[in-house]
């Protein structure tokens, strides 16, 4: 299967020097769908119940993040073929289907939390009335499918697009932490503003950010986004500086959106990411909501396009029907996945009930996906035939069983705290 390939790396002789910062690409995309609207809430809702207790669980998840990006970024350079594709080859095309089926339900689900992102943020900055408003989602998920069929080289395009909304993120998050240290805003004492929570309660904020933070389902993309980059096994370090560079931006403006909110807004029952914006309303005034509302909507729209091209992507080359951007059938089902979110959003704001059953179904498939992905992802990396001399050396391997390990611990917290009370109620 052939892969789209870069001009600026393919010109340049296998062993030429490069510039750091020629080999960002791919990371930053992996990084730009980790940070959605439900990355901006469940850090905000760390700050504000722990201050900044919890930084170390937030630096533990960036770096089995950074492991298992690296992990995909050295399969996609190195492999002669897409993962789903080596999957079948070694194990069957029903494995290959498995995950990309539950990849593409899980994305399809959850999809409509970035078309309600997106809305928030359009809702705090224009009247409720406002034409912007009533068919943002609409007009959003059009311009979306349009971005899909318009480029013939989407990669390239898309990698530019999202490097904007990217500094869109860091400059808006970085501007509202820079002025609440200028304000000097003190915290609510923590004993006063604590939330009354206790046991499981009190942690599901933490385990939401490691699972927000930590997505195995975008570092099993990582392979296939090297690969549409043009990248092969001469391109080792690149992949691997890239994968370094996009998760360490995903991890500071994680920090950033959390130190926010343990600043100043210590204590505060977040509901959603938009009530994040308006309860920095007093303290920073209108400028400050608006910079907030402009990286809140530059993370859902990133987010909201990417996502639903992983699980098109995947469950494409699941079915063998090709993995690639280029190719019509992953077009295709990324165009259904943003359909099918566009329409559970819009029946969410206009029935006013939550879609549970949908949600949980998603855990349920997530509890299984995530441990399945990232044990495969061990597996491959780690098979002669498949990298060759580049097999994972010890320290990749540790670190990526205590990944694994980490997943497999999410997954019996949701199956615990979330599925069970639902299903025995």
């Amino acid at each position: 299967m052939a892969s789209d390939t870069s001009s600026a790396s393919r010109s340049l002789p296998p062993d030429a020097p490069r510039a750091w910062w020629r080999s960002i690409g791919p990371g930053l995309i992996t990084a730009s769908v980790v940070l959605g609207p439900g990355s901006i809430l469940t850090s905000s809702k760390v700050g504000a119940s722990f201050g900044y207790e919890m930084v170390w669980v937030l630096l533990l998840a960036v770096g089995m993040m950074m492991v298992f990006t690296t992990l995909g970024a050295r399969l996609g350079v190195v492999a002669a073929a897409t993962p789903c594709d080596l999957i079948t080859q070694r194990a069957g095309r029903w494995l290959a289907f498995v995950i990309g089926a539950s990849l593409f339900f899980v994305a399809t689900t959850f999809q409509f939390g970035n078309n309600l992102g997106v809305q928030s943020a359009v809702v705090e900055l224009l009247p409720s009335e406002h034409w912007a408003v009533r068919y943002n989602m609409i007009w959003f998920n059009l311009a979306a499918i349009i971005f899909l069929f318009a480029f013939k080289n989407l990669y390239r395009v898309l990698e530019k697009f999202l490097m904007v909304l990217v500094g869109l993120m860091i400059v808006s998050f970085a501007a509202n932490l820079i002025w609440a240290l200028l304000k000097d805003v003190a915290p609510p004492a923590a004993s006063a503003s604590a939330p009354a929570r206790q046991g499981w309660d009190l942690l599901v904020p933490v385990f939401g950010m490691v699972g927000t933070t930590f997505s195995v389902g975008g570092a099993f993309y990582q392979a296939y986004l090297v690969r549409q980059k043009g990248w092969t096994a001469k391109d080792l370090r690149q992949g691997t500086i890239d994968a370094r560079v996009g998760i360490t931006i995903l991890g500071l403006i994680t920090l950033t959106i959390m130190a926010t909110s343990a600043t100043v807004l210590r204590g505060a029952d977040l509901k959603d990411a938009g009530d994040v914006a308006r309860q920095l309303t007093p303290l920073f005034g209108p400028y400050g909501k608006a910079l907030f509302c402009l990286g809140l909507f530059a993370a859902a729209f990133s987010s909201f396009l990417v996502n639903a091209m992983i699980g098109g992507s995947l469950l494409s080359d699941g079915m063998g029907l090709g993995g690639y951007m280029k190719d019509l059938w992953p077009k295709i089902f990324t165009t259904a996945s943003l359909l099918i979110g566009m329409s559970v959003a819009i029946w969410v704001t206009r029935a006013g009930r939550a879609p549970v059953g949908a949600i949980v179904t998603a855990q349920a498939i997530t509890v299984i996906a995530n441990p399945l992905m990232a044990g495969v992802m061990l597996w491959l990396t780690n098979r002669r035939d498949v990298m060759g001399d580049r097999r994972n050396g010890l320290a990749l391997n540790v670190l990526g069983g205590i990944g694994f390990l980490m997943v497999l611990a999410i997954a019996i917290q949701v199956v615990i705290a979330k599925l069970l009370p639902k299903v025995m109620s």
